[in-house]
């Protein structure tokens, strides 16, 4: 049998890349002390690993295709197909940010200030990129953890990812600069990717892992209407698409079907009752494949 070796990140993407493979309808299960999770596809040789090996262990074809930041792709310097963009992160569904920050004290306000400073981060590749595009010589050190500590004692700056600041503002630093937006990428090797059986394989889990990211927040409710009330209920529905209407058996009602985002339910089902609609039933959805 074919199979397709895919590295997974563990650490903090661990628990929401499985959720994600979960609603695209792959299972992997994984425990705490292993590096090799089942999973319910036969043709899907797993890894975990750290999210910043894995764009060098992709080019050098360690791996056929994984999932990794742009962030460790661009820090790496690693040549890889990204096949696609899959936004989501630890703690919600957005992209992340490297941000240049400094104690709330401190006189420094951009980045030519640091001119001969000193830098800490994860990211020395990606910073150094980012001074040398300003014009701007200064240390850069990585950091092996603890990074947001070091700033103002052991360091004038730091470089730390963020999703919210709000760490950076528990630790009392103030962002001077955005250095890189990062989200996660679905990467293939460049050899894999050339392969027939290997690239539909990649691109099968692209469409259902892009399908399972849509259908985040939305989900599809039904109801039955009769055909008088049908214009003031459309009205009353966002829909991404315009909704599906059929009609019943009985003579004079219809049902209408529709996706719409699942925090405006609240508002718009006891709107749809008062306007005639009836047997509204609302539904989850795992998938929606445009």
């Amino acid at each position: 049998m074919k199979t397709l070796k895919l590295g997974m990140p563990k650490g903090s993407l661990q628990e929401s890349t499985i959720e994600l493979f979960k609603k695209a309808g792959i299972r992997v299960r994984s425990t705490d002390r292993s590096y090799f999770p089942s999973c319910d596809d036969a043709e899907l040789e797993i890894m975990l690993v750290r999210s910043q090996e894995m764009a060098t262990y992709v080019e050098d074809g360690l791996f056929d295709a994984g999932l990794t930041g742009k962030d460790w792709i661009v820090e790496s310097g690693a040549s890889v197909k990204e096949v696609c963009e899959l936004i989501y992160a630890k703690s919600g569904f957005r992209p992340v940010r490297w941000v240049l920050a400094v104690p709330e004290s401190s006189p420094i306000k951009s980045v030519k200030q640091l001119k001969g400073k000193r830098i800490a981060t994860e990211v020395v590749n990606v910073v150094r990129k980012y001074l040398a595009k300003n014009k701007v010589k200064a240390k850069v050190e990585f950091s092996w953890g603890a990074t947001e500590a070091k700033a103002g004692i052991l360091v004038d700056a730091i470089a730390e990812l963020t999703e919210t600041g709000s760490s950076l503002r528990a630790n009392k630093l103030r962002i001077v600069d955005e250095i890189l937006t990062s989200s996660t990428r679905f990467i293939a090797n460049k050899k894999a990717w050339n392969d027939p059986w290997k690239r539909q394989k990649i691109e099968n889990i692209s469409i259902l892992l892009q399908g399972a990211l849509a259908a985040e927040g939305l989900v599809g409710i039904k109801m039955n209407l009769k055909d008088a009330d049908l214009p003031k209920i459309i009205n009353l529905l966002p829909a991404i698409r315009k909704p599906t209407v059929s009609r019943l058996t009985e003579p004079g009602w219809v049902a209408l079907e529709v996706i719409m985002a699942e925090k405006e339910l609240k508002k718009i089902i006891p709107a749809l009752k008062r306007a005639g609609a009836s047997g509204i039933i609302e539904y989850p959805l795992n998938k929606i494949i445009y």
